[in-house]
């Protein structure tokens, strides 16, 4: 859909607005609104029972705030739903607080609220724009912190009120419908990531043969399998070792070797990118060496995500944080049949128990190698594997056509905005075309 333009413009002297139709007035935030400062809420006064809603750069968005707070606190920070709030670090994200009744603002946002409903809605449409290129251009380390004086000094185009309700109008309206198919594409994907994760707890648990005569397996997470399927520790059909104890004496030495990190194991991929060097000691070599075949599962982070080696490049080691496990008989099992069950059984919330109540989950090696798994017949390891691999990539290749599809509407989102809110396109007849 096209639109036209205004028929005469005027510069505006502001570089993200560019030229703006010519009856525009460019004005600063602050000359038709109030900027409000949040405040610095003593933590004593923080109470999760009674209070008033203190909001942070998390809550944009939210109908509820995780911490209430109860004590003195000054009028100047409250703000409503109808506020529009800007996060004064990080990307400093434009959006509302959407409880109802009055909430309280935290110090590290601040709110601007227009002298009329229609401008401060004008606001939180045009305002992302600005701010984005502020952060862009302003900011090169990693600590970014906008000033309520910077938001009040941001010049913006103003439209006669009548216009400013078309423009609202048009882009409630366009934005609505823009939403919608994301938020289609949104479920097209969670229905294909339950389908991929269906398709493999299916496959690796009941096999490729829907005629095959069932047992019970015993274990709570497989259910039935095959009845020809032997069930059984890891411990009996995989070694299981860990990798090397990182220390900080030994990232110098003689002997520096690439090694893999628990961050390079992704899910079906190992990262070969940039990797650390270790010092590894001649005898130390064959212990921590990976060879082609070798599955390795993250010990700690999201435990039992894993990969299999496949040998990218012709040296490497790999750390603690990550089991290593090798096949005792290579014409008996396959890893990237394991590799397969692993995802089921992380899906299925196998390793739940076994994770360290401490703030950091792990895995211990003598823990895993209890665990018990599905271990059929080489060939059809070897056959459920090669399944998964054609059907996970075709799912996986629909999910980045949808994602494909959800980028692409934001961006027609983002520069509709822009466009209406700089008039560039003039949307008075799209709104009433509409309405008629």
């Amino acid at each position: 859909m096209s639109f036209p333009r205004y028929p005469k413009y005027k510069a505006s002297g502001v570089e993200w607005l560019g030229d703006v139709p010519e009856h525009w007035e460019v004005t600063p935030v602050n000359a038709v609104s109030k900027i409000v400062n949040g405040y610095p809420f003593d933590s004593g006064g923080f109470n999760n029972e009674r209070g008033l809603p203190l909001v942070r750069i998390r809550d944009l968005g939210r109908t509820t705030t995780e911490v209430l707070y109860h004590g003195e606190s000054t009028p100047q920070a409250h703000i409503t739903n109808q506020d529009v709030l800007i996060g004064m670090d990080g990307d400093f994200n434009v959006g509302r607080f959407l409880g109802e009744g009055i909430a309280l603002l935290n110090q590290r946002m601040c709110c601007v609220r227009g002298s009329t409903p229609d401008l401060t809605r004008l606001l939180e449409y045009a305002l992302p724009i600005p701010l984005n290129a502020i952060n862009a251009v302003t900011f090169s380390t990693t600590v970014k912190h906008l000033a309520s004086s910077q938001v009040a000094k941001i010049r913006f185009g103003v439209p006669p009120p009548h216009e400013t309700s078309a423009i609202l109008a048009f882009l409630d309206r366009e934005t609505a419908k823009i939403d919608g198919l994301v938020a289609e594409q949104q479920r097209l994907i969670e229905l294909l990531k339950e389908k991929r994760q269906a398709v493999i707890s299916h496959a690796v648990t009941k096999g490729l043969d829907p005629k095959a005569p069932m047992k019970p397996s015993g274990v709570e997470w497989l259910g039935d399998v095959p009845a020809h399927w032997p069930v059984a520790a890891l411990a009996y059909r995989y070694r299981v070792e860990l990798g090397k104890m990182l220390d900080a004496k030994q990232i110098s030495g003689d002997h520096l070797r690439p090694y893999v990190r628990n961050a390079d194991v992704q899910w079906g991929e190992v990262n070969i990118e940039d990797l650390n060097t270790m010092d590894f000691a001649p005898d130390e070599r064959d212990r921590f060496r990976l060879r082609s075949g070798d599955l390795l599962v993250c010990e700690g982070g999201e435990v039992g995500r894993c990969a299999v080696w496949t040998s990218p490049i012709a040296e490497c080691y790999y750390q603690k944080a990550i089991h290593r496990l090798r096949p005792f008989n290579s014409t008996q099992d396959d890893a990237m049949f394991l590799r397969w069950v692993l995802d089921a059984a992380v899906a299925r919330g196998c390793f739940a128990s076994a994770e360290s109540k401490a703030t950091i989950a792990h895995l211990p090696a003598e823990t895993f190698r209890r665990h018990r798994f599905p271990f059929p017949p080489l060939p059809v390891q070897q056959a459920i594997a090669a399944f998964l691999d054609r059907e996970t990539t075709k799912i996986d290749g629909l999910v980045a056509e949808a994602e494909s599809a959800i980028t692409l509407l934001q961006e027609r989102r983002s520069a509709l905005i822009s466009a209406a809110v700089t008039g560039q396109i003039d949307v008075r007849n799209a709104v009433a075309t509409e309405a008629a």
